[in-house]
């Protein structure tokens, strides 16, 4: 009798450990370094406001807010401050962001769509509102998070509703073929203005 408990108290014990065996670290999430600009500056090609969040790569050493920058190939995101935003082939964008799976070259763009003014408004900005708020930019250099034509590869995504990773899919690559296609006259038009 005085073993019967025993059965309970191991699974109490190991319900308990399940939650520390999650692959992306538990409950805690990584303190990565960030410093918030205090002056305007130019980033990744970028032209940032006061108050921009430039978020790095997990260091062991640098944890928080810090008060420099670090190293700009360090960069893993650019958030501009609550209300800002910055044109981006004719959108205001919100936030960059570089892809967390390092094996592909390039980023994911968020649009703030209410502050798309009603002139802005063309083929590339209706399918991006189509499908969500964030698209995904492959480029040849990712130094260059501005909207570069020359740099830019393609789109890679729109959301999770269009992805280039399935091929086979002739809808989602012909939709992604012709926002690309989209994109690049978007920025033409907006350079020359």
């Amino acid at each position: 009798m005085r073993f019967s408990k025993l059965p309970l108290l191991l699974i109490a014990l190991f319900t308990g450990c399940v939650g520390n065996m999650n692959p992306t670290g538990g409950n805690s999430t990584p303190n990565y370094p960030y410093f918030i600009t205090k002056e305007p500056l130019t980033i990744k090609k970028i032209s940032v406001p006061v108050g921009t969040r430039l978020t790095y790569k997990e260091s062991f050493w640098k944890k928080g807010e810090q008060n420099k920058m670090m190293a700009e190939e360090k960069l893993t995101d650019i958030r501009l401050p609550e209300g800002a935003t910055i044109n981006w082939g004719g959108v205001p964008v919100t936030w960059i962001s570089q892809f967390f799976n390092s094996e592909m070259s390039g980023f994911s763009v968020y649009a703030d769509f209410n502050k798309l003014d009603a002139n802005q408004h063309n083929r590339f900005t209706e399918m991006w509102q189509s499908c969500s708020e964030d698209i995904g930019i492959t480029v040849k250099n990712t130094d260059d998070w501005s909207f570069n034509p020359d740099n830019i590869l393609d789109i890679e995504s729109c959301s999770v509703n269009y992805q280039r990773y399935f091929k086979n899919d002739k809808h989602q690559q012909s939709f992604l073929d012709e926002m690309y296609s989209e994109m690049l006259k978007s920025g033409k038009q907006n350079a020359s203005k």
